[in-house]
């Protein structure tokens, strides 16, 4: 038998293939006096323009091929390569203390990643490991060391890493990399998501595989399952050939429903919608037959870049994506910027938890000139499509009157200058805060649509943050207490004659989707790559039986014991 290592499956698939061991190389410095501390400096200089060059290319590369929101990973990096307190410290550090360019930069980013790695948000942490991925790039070329690139692999292979960069996983070859395995990372790390848009099976999260694998070993990725064979037998390579085979087939079956609309055996339909970040990703919403695009993450058109959009600019987004999906819904999400997500060039103040803090609409109802812009940019792009308009992280009522009476505002100024604006949009708000769960009867009074988002609703109800490891077990989709609130919020808006969407990963969780089925959602929206398996599987599901299932699981006590009610239903 192979050795099994057991991770976190986080992109599907089967991929067998040798193993390619992607290393860095050795950084090891020593610190050194210098006495042409100018010379050194031109040195670190030259190591900074060689890095920022090659940034460029990778960045140009992941928006050909990644989009526009995954190449905004590098521009961050390239703002790091440009930031005077990283850059200027490193330079004023071998100028004053007359040190090494290596050490130096070593002392200096090491200084940034600690401070950031205590900060205890993921915000944060990411901007931690940008500068950890910067600063291997700039050692490199001081060192004069060159290292393994995933760029240069011209071979199948699996790719086994400690951890994959969002450098190192954008210059991921499909053709060549089958798969691949980290000792870090969870579903939601940027090598995972990545993962997920190339279409490349992936386990990650299993803590030592670098040490239990050599290079050019035959190795299984199994991304389906979250489990890797290293070595395998003739019978477990037959095995997992035959799995792959499965999935592939499994994978042409779904195509061929992506022209059907989503109903259930007994003829109910449902609303599939997608999830998008930017214009490009319409490829793969289109592609997989998406009845709806469910949340338009408008602020990806904010980052990566040195300003703020102009209104002409986002009119045109937003213009490009309502008139692509024609009469299909397209529900585009206002300004979420905050919390994990920042804007260098919005002067924010630092807090202790970016996440419960100043974010979102609340943001937007503070910078109503940044807030007004866009509303301006959505209207006029209203008259292309069927646009439906939602504030995130609305908290009270005060907060959604405020908002919707500065949108009204800015139609009504908009008709006083003779520009067409539709007479039919849609204008509902994210439920993502405990608060407003509970007292969604009053907001469905004064919505037109909920959209539900899980991945917040979770970590606030639980008081747990989903990506500490070590809280992690507490981020439970399917925990007692968030269904009662899913139901608490369905009801309320259909007392109102409103719909209810889920724009949440729970959205898409196999085991999730007959309960919010049967607990009346009217609209699923997830990552496109999901939609065609919803499809199938919402194809399968009796509305009525699913009706029954979701009132026994509303009283049960854990989050185990539905997912072992669900499963057992269904045979798994």
């Amino acid at each position: 038998m192979g050795t099994k290592i057991t991770g976190i499956a986080a992109s599907s698939g089967v991929a067998i293939a040798k193993a390619f061991i992607l290393q860095n190389p050795d950084f090891t410095i020593e610190k050194r006096t210098i006495t042409n501390t100018q010379e050194e400096s031109d040195r670190f200089q030259n190591a900074v323009n060689q890095s920022k060059g090659e940034l460029q290319e990778i960045k140009e590369k992941a928006q050909r091929e990644l989009g526009e929101d995954k190449a905004a990973i590098f521009a961050a990096h390239l703002l790091v390569l440009e930031d005077p307190e990283f850059i200027g410290a490193v330079n004023t550090k071998i100028m004053d203390e007359s040190v090494n360019a290596e050490a130096a930069l070593d002392e200096v980013a090491s200084g940034f990643i600690n401070i950031f790695e205590t900060m205890d948000n993921e915000y944060m942490k990411e901007r931690a490991a940008d500068i950890r991925d910067v600063t291997k790039r700039i050692m490199s070329h001081l060192l004069g060391l060159s290292f393994a690139s995933p760029a240069s692999i011209n071979e199948e292979v699996v790719v086994i890493a400690d951890d994959l960069t969002p450098s190192d996983t954008a210059q991921l070859n499909k053709q060549f990399v089958k798969g691949f395995v980290t000792n870090m990372g969870g579903r939601t790390s940027h090598s995972a998501i990545m993962s997920r848009s190339l279409e490349i099976p992936a386990v990650v999260g299993t803590k030592n595989i670098t040490e239990q694998v050599e290079s050019d070993v035959v190795i299984i990725v199994d991304g389906l399952d979250g489990d890797v064979i290293i070595n395998p037998t003739a019978e477990e390579l037959e095995t997992y050939e035959k799995k792959q085979r499965e999935f592939a087939e499994q994978k042409a079956e779904w195509q061929q429903l992506v022209t059907e609309a989503t109903k259930t055996a007994d003829g109910q339909h449902v609303e599939l919608g997608a999830n998008i970040g930017n214009p490009e990703d319409l490829e793969g919403v289109l592609a997989n037959g998406a009845e709806a695009i469910g949340l338009y993450r408008t602020e990806f058109l904010y980052m990566g870049r040195d300003q703020m959009p102009t209104e002409d600019e986002q009119f045109e987004a937003y213009k490009k994506v309502l008139e692509a999906m024609g009469d299909k819904p397209v529900v585009i999400r206002t300004l979420d910027i905050g919390g994990d997500k920042e804007l260098p060039y919005l002067d924010m103040p630092e807090e202790l938890n970016p996440f419960l803090g100043f974010r979102a609409i609340r943001l937007c109802l503070e910078r109503q000139d940044i807030f007004r812009v866009q509303l301006r940019a959505l209207l006029r792009a209203s008259v292309f499509g069927n646009l439906k308009i939602m504030f995130p992280m609305v908290a009270t009522l005060d907060e959604l009157r405020q908002a919707k009476a500065i949108l009204f505002e800015e139609k009504d100024k908009l008709l006083a200058e003779g520009v067409s604006v539709s007479d039919s949009i849609e204008v509902g708000m994210m439920v993502e805060i405990p608060s407003t769960a509970v007292i969604a009867d009053r907001f469905a009074k004064e919505v037109d649509f909920f959209s539900i988002g899980t991945n917040d609703l979770i970590q606030y109800t639980l008081a747990a943050d989903r990506m500490n490891e070590r809280v992690s077990y507490l981020y439970q989709p399917y925990h007692p207490a968030i269904l009662r609130l899913v139901h608490t919020v369905i009801q309320a808006a259909h007392n109102e004659g409103k719909w209810v969407g889920m724009c949440g990963e729970m959205a898409g969780d196999h085991i999730a989707i007959p309960i919010l089925l049967g607990l009346g959602l009217d609209e699923f929206s997830m990552s496109a790559s999901s939609i065609l398996p919803a499809r199938s599987q919402l194809k399968g599901l009796s509305a009525e039986n699913a009706k029954q299932l979701a009132a026994e699981v509303l009283n049960f006590d854990t989050a185990d014991d539905v997912e072992a009610y669900v499963n057992k239903q269904f045979n798994k």
